[in-house]
């Protein structure tokens, strides 16, 4: 595999207290208190709205102006609130020597993608950042993953793999005919990842890059 895209929440960095937080906001806004944050970890990896909508009931306009709710405190604080993997900088390190073209392909819009691998620092060890609109014109795993392709110009899908936690992830690369590795250290179950197909399950970080290198 010469193309590896890659996951951003919950594959290369751990965003629960900041996505969290992010959501409680929201929902306080609109009259719905949740105390217990881990409850909240599920809005990991799908779209914003969706999860608005399928968790709360609400209405496209509601998710609207949960979603909105949602980024005042996430462009302000909840961006930071996030933590690297162990490993990771590494992994970055161990794949680049070896030749591999690496691209963010996240459904968290762009502008946030891209802010939050600066300030890691790691922005230089990606070949492209490519993310969703805050406009939802570009929201879903599989439209994220078509755009990076299309963008980078990669039309060689047996050399092309996606890496995330998330279902998401892998059904978005079965979608567009690529690939997939799922990981075990984010927010996704192997019962998740399985029934979704995944190719390949790696527990760690150390056992991502092994099969990555191996492929």
């Amino acid at each position: 595999m010469d193309y590896i895209l890659m996951d951003l929440d919950g594959t290369i960095t751990n965003p629960k207290e900041g996505i969290t937080k992010s959501i409680q906001y929201a929902l306080r806004a609109m009259n719905i208190f949740v105390e217990d944050l881990d409850s909240l970890t599920k809005h990991i990896g799908p779209p914003l709205r969706e999860g608005f909508m399928e968790y709360y009931g609400f209405s496209r306009d509601e998710a609207e102006e949960a979603t909105a709710e949602y980024r005042k405190y996430y462009a302000e604080k909840g961006i930071y609130q996030n933590k690297l993997y162990n490993g990771m900088e590494s992994l970055l390190t161990k794949l680049k020597q070896a030749g591999k073209y690496l691209i963010v392909a996240t459904s968290k819009p762009e502008e946030y993608a891209v802010k939050i691998l600066q300030s890691f620092h790691l922005e230089h060890y990606f070949d492209d950042i490519c993310g969703a609109t805050f406009d939802s014109s570009r929201a879903d795993k599989e439209a994220v993953i078509r755009y990076a392709l299309e963008k980078n110009a990669i039309t060689d899908l047996d050399r092309t793999v996606m890496v995330g936690d998330r279902k998401y992830d892998i059904l978005g690369a079965k979608a567009v005919g690529i690939a997939s590795i799922g990981v075990l250290y984010g927010f996704g179950s192997r019962k998740e990842l399985e029934e979704a197909g995944a190719d390949y399950i790696a527990a760690t970080v150390e056992e991502l890059y092994d099969i990555i290198i191996n492929l």
